[in-house]
């Protein structure tokens, strides 16, 4: 059991490895494969053990960022809440993987241990208070093959190729070097000899099918091209206290976009169709606040351009909104979006007294945000007389699937993610993001302008290319052209459904199982 401990934690560890910084995506496939080997035989409880091993082994580094500013401990909550998913994955993976097979031993079953994963992300996502679907083995796949398949079946279904592939690696090995245990005659043995050989082979074949396969999956670029420039303002100081200093946060981007229109006024850059600003871009309420409202008009009048601004309202009572605004030249704001899904123990604290028995730094949430009601779909008047549907998710939004996919249904052409990073300082948190975004563009078909205060940002295209990327913690502009996309991917069109689809065979297979082993009592 020791060393299937230490396998487990190298499991996790490696899979760490396969995300930004590192982004040595093939590590989620070795990962994966090593973990679902080692909990061939286990059973259940075990597994779940093994399973929280590895989980820990992967979330404490992954979300270090959590805790940068905040202490240790809302990080390893955080780490040790996402490691018990991962240990539920470990729990039905050894459940399925205890029978003996053909070949006289339990072993490696790559559907089933790839279906497991899909429903302890599903677990993960979803639950508790909305789900923390961040850092999905999907993500960590954005400069792989196998990124492709997201077109079709989303980021499960990329994390559901990835595992598949590791333990169809894992079952070639464990077919070639473990022998069956019972004794056999030397024909029978020859015979076991010449399967064996033919399981690896077939499943040799899968693996390298399932690696390239998805190159083939096409993802179109082509559209009607449209300028769009994000700005980077960069905040004052990188500490949790940069909200302290707002008004120079707001003057950054009111100033980035002056230089924008020096820039345009001297044929640098072309004159955009539209300009976003990022979360958290105004923290001063400019509807409620006349100097941040002049600030924001001198930026809107000087560029000529539609402005989405990221800003903080003070509405409705008692809470705060997190908001995209949309400014027009001569008309000001025309349309908004609030997001849906605040995060929690971030921007609300559920349970608040509960909590602070726990943490004194639930109240630096001193409001609590309000959700919005609407879905991410503003509306551009562009200058040719046409209309820009863009679809917004704000920050943390961009990793939750049907946010991001109501906007396309709803027919946002383009996508935007304005996010901020500052509260993360130097860490990876931001490169994880845009990785997100580069995943999401393939699922959704759709440009992304991912635009941050501090950085990482950058154009994304619909194939998850990055063009005009950014530093940390600088002030830049991105700006560029994009095209506008109305073709709804298949990943779009079915939604939950590959989701639910791969729920009712797990389902399918754990009640097989159960019923061949009360056969077998």
């Amino acid at each position: 059991m020791l060393l299937r401990l230490l396998l487990s934690l190298a499991s996790g560890l490696m899979i760490w490895l396969a995300f930004p910084r590192f982004d040595l995506w093939l590590l989620a496939i070795l990962g994966t494969g090593l973990l679902s080997r080692v909990l061939v035989g286990v059973g259940a409880r075990r597994g779940a053990l093994l399973g929280f091993v590895a989980g820990l082994a992967l979330f404490i580094p992954l979300l270090s960022w959590s805790g940068i500013y905040v202490g240790a401990l809302p990080w390893i909550a955080l780490a040790t809440l996402s490691a018990l998913y991962v240990a539920l994955f470990g729990l039905l993976a050894g459940y399925l993987q205890s029978d003996r097979g053909l070949l006289g031993t339990a072993r490696v079953r790559p559907v089933a241990v790839g279906l497991a994963w899909v429903a302890a992300e599903l677990a993960r996502s979803t639950t508790p208070f909305g789900g923390f679907p961040w850092a999905r083995l999907g993500f960590s796949q954005a400069d792989s093959p196998i990124v492709g398949v997201a077109r079709w079946l989303g980021v499960p279904g990329v994390s559901f190729v990835v595992v598949v592939i590791g333990a169809t690696i894992a079952l070639v090995v464990q077919t070639l070097l473990v022998k069956p245990d019972a004794p056999h005659p030397e024909a029978i043995r020859d015979s076991e000899s010449e399967s064996r050989f033919g399981v690896a082979g077939v499943a040799s074949l899968a693996v390298v099918a399932l690696l390239v396969g998805p190159l083939l999956i096409p993802r179109p670029i082509d559209g009607d091209p449209v300028n769009v420039l994000g700005v980077q303002g960069n905040v004052p100081e990188m500490t949790l206290e940069f909200n302290a200093q707002r008004r120079a946060v707001l003057d950054n981007h009111a100033n980035g976009t002056l230089s924008a229109a020096e820039l345009v006024a001297q044929a640098e850059i072309a004159q955009p169709d539209l300009v976003i600003w990022p979360e958290n871009a105004s923290d001063i309420d400019p509807i409620r606040n006349g100097d941040a409202a002049v600030v924001i008009d001198e930026a809107l009048t000087t560029i000529d351009a539609p402005l989405i601004v990221g800003a903080v309202l003070q509405e409705p009572e008692g809470y705060v909104s997190n908001a995209s605004l949309l400014y027009v030249p001569g008309e000001g704001i025309v349309d908004r979006y609030v997001k849906q899904r605040p995060v929690p123990f971030a921007e609300y604290i559920p349970y608040r007294d509960f909590f602070r028995f726990f943490s004194d730094k639930v109240d630096l949430v001193t409001t609590d945000f309000a959700k919005g009601e609407e879905s991410g779909l503003v509306t551009v008047p562009l200058a040719s007389g046409d209309d820009l549907p863009v679809g917004i998710g704000i920050c943390f939004e961009v990793v939750i699937d049907d946010v991001m996919r109501q906007s396309v249904l709803d027919g946002a052409q383009i996508m935007a993610v304005p996010t901020n990073n500052a509260t993360f300082g130097l860490t990876d948190e931001s490169e994880q993001q845009l990785a997100a975004s580069r995943v999401k563009a393939i699922e959704l078909g759709r440009p992304i302008v991912h635009i941050s205060t501090v950085g990482v940002s950058g154009l994304v295209s619909p194939d998850g290319s990055v063009t005009e990327k950014t530093e940390l913690f600088t002030a830049g502009l991105i700006s560029g052209e994009i095209p506008r996309r109305t073709e709804i991917t298949p990943a779009v069109r079915w939604g939950f459904w590959p989701q639910g689809i791969a729920l009712a065979g797990l389902a399918a297979l754990i009640a097989g199982v159960s019923i061949r082993r009360a056969d077998n009592d």
